[in-house]
């Protein structure tokens, strides 16, 4: 299958702060592909690059060097023709404050050469669809988050683009809203739109994405599925057990305990990656010879994945 967007060894290198202070390279030879009607995640800290990667493909930001193509359209050389075959959906609000919600998806419908009775149907499908109908009326002020949200998703779908960028989509949302936002994706997704997505939220990620490139320092870690990263931890079981004293020699003598994949010490904790039932409870009778003040048992998620490839938590 022809992806739809492809990116080869983009890279995006800024002048230093002030005057005699290096560069910052903030994308480092990116290579990723997206097949149509796949939603990819691009997961990873703030800082990382996840969001001069997604300014890349949007014409927003242009490369230092490589490639980047959406629809088989060159984004450098044909910025205009590539912004009619996406969506984009930025961590801010940008909706048009002077104008109503209908306003706001029925303009854009406009922008986009749709006939004004066209654009009336849709803009009607759409705020249907976001269940935006009631709110027709409303500025963009009196919305909450969640909200002003669908809209501007609402908004960015109303031309059918081939390709739907999400730049943190749900990044200070409540929990209620940031799970009917995963919703409408999951429906977008159902009608053969291709979502691209940023966050740094690990469950979104593998609730929603079919593949995940984890990136850091503007370099892509590893790309696959969310499954298929969390089973290459060989462990079915976290355990973060918090101690007194000598978490050093707590983290050796757990690396010897059957079923044991790993064990690190971090800020006076040791992480173990384990598998099998019976390990818990040997892992906690030898932390009790360190002063056991904690222990927590999780499943597997992409930050263990995160943190196995960097040594640091995800959110750092």
């Amino acid at each position: 299958m022809t992806p739809v967007v492809t990116i080869e060894k983009a890279t995006k290198v800024y002048p230093g702060p002030r005057p005699r202070m290096p560069e910052v390279t903030a994308a480092d030879a990116i290579d990723l592909t997206v097949a149509p009607g796949e939603v990819f995640g691009l997961l990873g800290p703030n800082g990382a690059g996840k969001t001069t990667t997604m300014g890349m493909c949007t014409a927003r930001i242009r490369p230092t060097s490589g490639r980047i193509t959406i629809a088989g359209v060159d984004v450098a050389a044909e910025p205009v023709r590539v912004k009619r075959a996406i969506g984009v959906v930025n961590q801010f609000n940008t909706l048009d404050r002077s104008c109503s919600v209908y306003e706001n998806v029925y303009l854009h419908c406009r922008f986009f050469n749709m006939r004004a009775s066209d654009a009336r149907r849709r803009t009607g499908e759409l705020l249907a669809q976001f269940t935006l109908t009631e709110r027709a009326k409303a500025l963009p002020r009196a919305l909450s988050g969640g909200l002003a949200q669908r809209v501007q998703l609402a908004r960015a779908v109303a031309h059918r683009p081939a390709v739907l960028f999400l730049d943190e989509p749900t990044a200070g949302l409540d929990p209620q809203s940031r799970l009917a936002l995963w919703q409408l994706i999951r429906d977008l997704r159902a009608t053969g739109v291709t979502v691209l997505l940023t966050t740094h939220y690990m469950e979104e990620a593998d609730e929603l994405c079919d593949r995940v490139a984890i990136i850091d320092h503007g370099r892509v870690l590893v790309v696959d599925s969310p499954e298929a990263l969390k089973s290459g931890l060989h462990a079915d079981t976290i355990v973060a057990v918090a101690v007194e004293r000598d978490a050093e020699g707590l983290a050796t003598a757990m690396r010897a305990l059957p079923g044991v994949h790993s064990a690190e010490p971090v800020d006076g904790k040791v992480r173990v990656l384990a598998r099998g039932g019976d390990t818990v409870g040997r892992l906690v009778e030898t932390a009790m010879h360190h002063g056991l003040r904690d222990v927590s048992v999780t499943a597997p998620s992409l930050e263990n994945v995160f943190i196995q490839l960097t040594g640091r938590d995800l959110r750092e």
